[in-house]
């Protein structure tokens, strides 16, 4: 009877997953006709306004996008900030060395004056959104003339210059590290303007090792169950006014206007959840023929390629520490998007999108016909026929920019230089070879830094070449690769090596060896790996401007189609495509059935890292104070109620790439949890949401806590947070 009602109980819980997961990234303006009764009904207990108001400090004003690909979201009244381990990624790796090696050892400031600048990096509040939609529609009527091929309604440099103009020069002025921005919403069909403030000065502050932050590593990645301690802590610097300002010791901790209180309660099944985050790209509006064209060109080409480039580095990392430290960033990366287009495949094909968008399509066409609207049909029409005319051209663009732009090294030299050295040494301008040849010596550093390994560029280069090669046809070959079988007997590795041997940039011998010698003109003019470069890049360009001829028409299309179908279903039925815009997504905390006769639960536990451990697989490898905590049961107030360590969770939260690093909060608005990852079987929820597949996988915010207290021993940073 006990084992009938459980069974029960369970499909039950999956029942109400399937009625309650709800697709989405929503507005935050506009949750009140939206969505917020929805949420209401399944938890929330705040208003709208609590969410975000325009008159008044929000949730909204404790969320960020750091750097610009990732969130984060303020913890303390001292602008303490939480986003991902991998989000925090390059800082850390920025820090290491050999003699430390915070990706290994992890890294904990114990004070303020221990806290790490990190060059470059930036985190952004959204102080102000705004519908401009009917004056951006005015301005492109006004410009008209101006705009010949009609592309003014996708252009960020002009509808920025209309942000700027709208706001006025003496605003920006003014109001120092703001910014405004007016971004294109359904393909132009609406528009809303984004007043940011942008703060340079970002300290890292903490960060647990690899073993903990990226636990599980590749092999893990995009999987359920979890077992990954995915976080980083930042703090915001500002001046003594708390305006942003560049790195200066002079600076103090910002003192923010919203934080988020923390909640230790835990999560349930079926409990409500929420994030915040700036989602990068989603395409809840391909056509069926967009579909086939990401699996069949786009998701193809991206697998085969980064499966032969990963596996060439991988075995270089393995033997060598240094290089793995110096590709740790990079293999990373290209992985991400490697897993990304292999789920989006599965899922294409099992879900059959294709179908899915089809019947969005004759939806459309059904209805313009019944109401004499023509322009949808042909706008359908348009892009179709787009599709299949750039085929051949996307296949050999992919394949260049996977294959080598992306994919080898060497094939992006900075060549900045070169030609006007060129020019100085034929005219025997002795000042300005001197400034050109100190600017040739900068360019070749740039490029070999310390992040970069002349032995691993020449082993990828050999492969990715031969699989290039083998793939496009001889005469569509950049012009600096068919010239392998007549001067290199065909062989691609004696064509890289010799590459390397014969070029300035193929090593720091060859580089001194140059400027120190005669500086011939023809010396660089018939440089071999110059010309490369400049091969790829020619090819590049022609490509690219060959695809951009089917852009513009391409762009309207999908802006008549996007405009049928608001017209048809109405203004306030989606939610416009993501676009690295504030945005919020809602579910609940679910397991869910990946299989048949599979199902996975909500939470996993640290017991789930001590089953996994393997020392003799760097990927999971567990740290020993990790494991002395583990057996002393040394969880303090953190544990579940069962005595368990939570480490990760599940919920029905909609997400893509740019939500890492976002805030998960329960009902009452309080962090609960920190987005990470999503899982195998819902990454296809970039095209269409998977409910039944979907879902978000977050680190639970008491696992983070309890690194940061009881593993890094920084209890002082827990006394800066509101803890429930």
């Amino acid at each position: 009877m006990i084992m009938k009602k459980t069974l029960f109980t369970l499909l039950v819980g999956l029942f109400i997953s399937v009625a309650y997961a709800d697709e989405g990234m929503w507005m935050l303006h506009l949750l009140k006709q939206q969505k917020l009764a929805d949420m209401q009904a399944l938890g929330l207990k705040l208003q709208e306004t609590d969410i975000y108001n325009p008159e008044g400090t929000s949730l909204k004003d404790a969320v960020v996008q750091f750097s610009r690909g990732c969130t984060g979201e303020v913890i303390s009244s001292e602008g303490l900030v939480l986003t991902n381990h991998h989000c925090g990624y390059g800082q850390i790796q920025s820090h290491s060395t050999i003699e430390n090696n915070y990706l290994e050892t992890g890294f904990w400031a114990m004070s303020k004056a221990e806290e790490l600048p990190n060059p470059g990096l930036t985190v952004t509040f959204i102080e102000k959104m705004e519908d401009v939609t009917d004056f951006v529609l005015k301005c492109l009527e006004e410009d008209k003339e101006k705009d010949v091929d009609g592309v003014f309604f996708l252009s960020p440099n002009y509808l920025n210059n209309l942000a700027r103009d709208l706001v006025g020069v003496e605003y920006l002025e003014k109001n120092k590290g703001f910014d405004v921005e007016i971004k294109p919403f359904f393909n132009g069909n609406q528009y809303y303007m984004f007043t940011k403030k942008i703060y340079p000065d970002i300290r890292l502050v903490g960060s647990p090792p690899s073993s903990i932050g990226k636990f599980g590593a590749d092999t893990d990645n995009w999987l359920w169950p979890r077992h990954t301690g995915d976080f980083s802590v930042f703090r915001i610097y500002a001046d003594k006014e708390g305006n942003p300002a560049e790195y200066s010791e002079d600076n103090v901790p910002l003192r923010p206007k919203r934080w988020l209180k923390i909640s230790t309660k835990g999560v349930e099944q079926n409990d409500f959840a929420m994030l915040l985050g700036f989602p990068g790209t989603t395409n809840k509006f391909y056509t069926s023929w967009e579909v086939q064209e990401r699996r069949d060109i786009d998701n193809k080409v991206r697998i085969n390629m980064r499966d032969i480039r990963q596996r060439a580095m991988l075995e270089e990392m393995l033997n060598d520490p240094e290089v793995k430290i110096q590709y740790a960033s990079k293999y990373s990366g290209s992985t991400n998007a490697y897993k990304n287009a292999i789920g989006t495949s599965w899922a294409i094909g099992l879900r059959n999108f294709e179908e899915v968008k089809k019947e969005q399509q004759e939806k459309l066409l059904s209805w313009a016909k019944q109401n004499n609207k023509q322009e949808y049909i042909d706008a359908l029409n348009t892009i179709e026929q787009i599709v299949k005319e750039r085929a051949d051209l996307r296949f050999r663009s992919w394949m260049l920019n996977e294959g080598i732009v992306r994919g080898i090294e060497f094939s992006t030299i900075p060549l900045s230089s070169v030609d006007s050295l060129v020019v100085a040494i034929n005219a025997n301008n002795e000042e300005a070879k001197e400034k050109y040849m100190l600017n040739l010596m900068a360019d070749y550093r740039t490029f070999a830094n310390k992040d970069y390994n002349i032995n691993v560029d020449k082993k990828v280069a050999k492969v990715m070449l031969k699989e290039y090669i083998d793939q496009i046809l001889n005469e569509n070959l950049p012009t600096a690769l068919q010239d392998i079988d007549s001067k290199h007997g065909g062989s691609v590795n004696t064509y890289v090596d010799y590459l390397f041997e014969n070029s300035i940039f193929g090593s720091e011998e060859n580089m001194q060896k140059f400027i120190s010698g005669t500086h011939s003109s023809e010396e660089l003019e018939n440089d071999p790996l110059i010309n490369a470069a400049n091969s790829f890049k020619k090819e590049y360009m022609q490509l690219r401007n060959a695809l951009s001829a089917f852009d513009n028409e391409f762009d309207k299309a999908r802006r008549i189609y996007l405009k049928g179908i608001l017209e048809m279903d109405g203004p306030d039925t989606y939610f416009p495509d993501a676009n690295l815009t504030l945005r919020l997504s809602y579910g609940q905390v679910k397991g869910y059935v990946p299989r048949d006769c599979v199902y996975y639960g909500h939470q996993t536990t640290l017991d789930g890292i001590i089953e996994k451990e393997d020392s003799d697989n760097w990927e999971f490898v567990v740290p020993e104070k990790l494991k002395e905590l583990y057996k002393a049961n040394d969880f303090g107030t953190y544990q579940t109620a069962n005595g368990k360590m939570p480490v990760n969770f599940a919920a029905t939260t909609h997400t893509t790439g740019g939500n890492s690093g976002s805030p998960v909060m329960n009902g009452d608005g309080e962090l609960i949890g920190i987005n990470f990852d999503r899982n195998w079987e819902g990454v296809g929820g970039d095209i269409q949401f998977l409910p039944n597949y979907q879902r978000s996988i977050i680190v639970d915010i008491r696992y983070v806590l309890f690194i940061i207290d009881k593993y890094a021993g920084a209890s002082h940073l827990i006394d800066e947070m509101d803890i429930n």
